[in-house]
């Protein structure tokens, strides 16, 4: 591939952003490109050198703030005619308050999942606290004299320890796993956001 190629398929992976972000990107790695030519390297090598087109639109994309691509998105590419304002003055009553419902549905689900999260950490610690609490009781029961209570209590209390240290693992992996979730699909609709404003 060489550069004229490689700068085309990247303005098409990244025709979805500013115009502006557009070509300074494309300005960045054509100077890239230069500079490996200059360095000795032959035109194709130099733009194999750089890596793959659609791998560099997708880091871009995935550094690019959400704002600015539904902006880029929601831009009218021409101006809105009387006709066309009336209809959307008019059917604000229906659009609005899907539009609202959907929102709502989308923040409510991500709550969901965070609160989950939350009550996972709330049990593991619920476990930490019942399992130093039975090591604190049972040290009173055995300063007391009373053995068989302290020795139930001090094997209930490792019961409870151990099964905190397994919870720990679990905890940590479902909250890893809702953190990645999270990026992909914010990686997902900036992905969706640019390939249909591409597609225009």
């Amino acid at each position: 591939m060489n550069k004229n190629e490689f700068l085309a398929v990247l303005k098409n992976a990244l025709s979805g952003l500013p115009e502006g972000d557009v070509d300074e990107r494309l300005a960045f790695y054509a100077e890239m490109i230069d500079d490996r030519m200059e360095e000795g390297a032959s035109e194709s090598e130099a733009v194999a050198g750089i890596g793959s087109a659609e791998e560099i639109a997708a880091q871009v994309i995935a550094e690019t703030p959400m704002t600015k691509l539904v902006k880029e998105r929601i831009k009218p590419s021409r101006g809105l005619r009387a006709w066309e304002i009336a209809l959307l003055v008019l059917g604000a009553p229906l659009w609005f308050p899907l539009l609202v419902a959907a929102g709502a549905v989308v923040l409510s689900m991500y709550v969901v999942l965070w609160s989950l999260i939350a009550a996972l950490w709330a049990a593991e610690l619920a476990l930490c606290a019942f399992a130093a609490g039975g090591i604190v009781t049972a040290a009173v029961y055995f300063f007391k004299g009373h053995s068989l209570p302290g020795i139930a209590t001090l094997g209930v209390a490792l019961l409870a320890a151990g099964a905190s240290v397994f919870a720990f693992y679990g905890c940590a992996a479902a909250t890893k796993g809702i953190v990645n979730l999270t990026k992909k699909a914010a990686r997902g609709i900036k992905t969706r956001l640019v390939r249909k404003d591409a597609a225009k």
